[in-house]
């Protein structure tokens, strides 16, 4: 498999493939391929996995794509604007996700749901009580909002983001909620109620534009209805 991501704001992930080797992805993803690809759609791992993925984000079904001939492309499309990170995971160091990051992966990467331990770092904390988590082994891609910008978190470090910004990390990090301290800085600040607080060892991916914050600075612009 080799593969080379395309495009500005609005990325493409173009993939070729030798034959017998297959890529599957969320439903709708694929964009253009040659025809030396044969599709198959399934419930990937049975109606539990399925409904897995439907509450983390992604659709039911998955779609398999096999190429049949030596050469064959296929091309996976972003939704959004922003990026499309490759993502390798070993069964050593899965990752976690934001909702709906998946785009596509190598037959041996596994798509399932991911719970945060902490109830009030889910619910308040604007990254989603519900990540995906991508085990197994094998190539992951996913779709950022944004750019993308990278830190490595030693062992007890702390990074502070704003809300909605964490787009992905090692399962070795750990994600909590803090209180803006200050009334005043609550009030007027803009900052809203809590920061996200992710805490090292490992990788975390940031994402410079996260959809709620788009919607929210276009949302004064949409004439409203007479």
């Amino acid at each position: 498999m080799r593969y080379e991501i395309k495009g500005g704001n609005m990325p493409v992930v173009e993939v070729t493939l030798d034959a017998g080797e297959a890529m599957k992805t969320e439903s709708g993803s694929m964009v253009w391929m040659t025809d030396g690809m044969q599709m198959e759609t399934n419930a990937g791992g049975g109606i539990g996995k399925a409904l897995g993925r439907l509450v983390s984000g992604e659709s039911m079904f998955q779609n398999v794509y096999t190429a049949t001939k030596p050469n064959s492309m296929i091309t996976f499309g972003s939704s959004f604007v922003g990026s499309i990170i490759a993502v390798e995971i070993t069964p050593d160091k899965p990752v976690l996700a934001q909702k709906s990051a998946f785009l596509a992966s190598t037959p041996g990467v596994e798509l399932s749901i991911h719970f945060q331990k902490k109830l009030g770092a889910g619910f308040l904390g604007g990254e989603g009580f519900i990540m995906q988590k991508l085990s197994g082994s094998g190539i992951a891609f996913l779709e950022i909002d944004g750019s993308t910008v990278e830190y490595t978190l030693a062992a007890g470090e702390k990074m502070i983001l704003d809300n909605g910004y964490l787009a992905m990390m090692d399962a070795s990090v750990t994600m909590d909620i803090e209180t803006v301290k200050g009334l005043k800085n609550i009030a007027f600040g803009g900052e809203g109620l809590t920061n996200t607080v992710v805490t090292g060892p490992g990788k975390i991916v940031l994402q410079t534009m996260p959809i709620p914050q788009f919607a929210k600075m276009i949302i004064p612009y949409i004439p409203s209805k007479s």
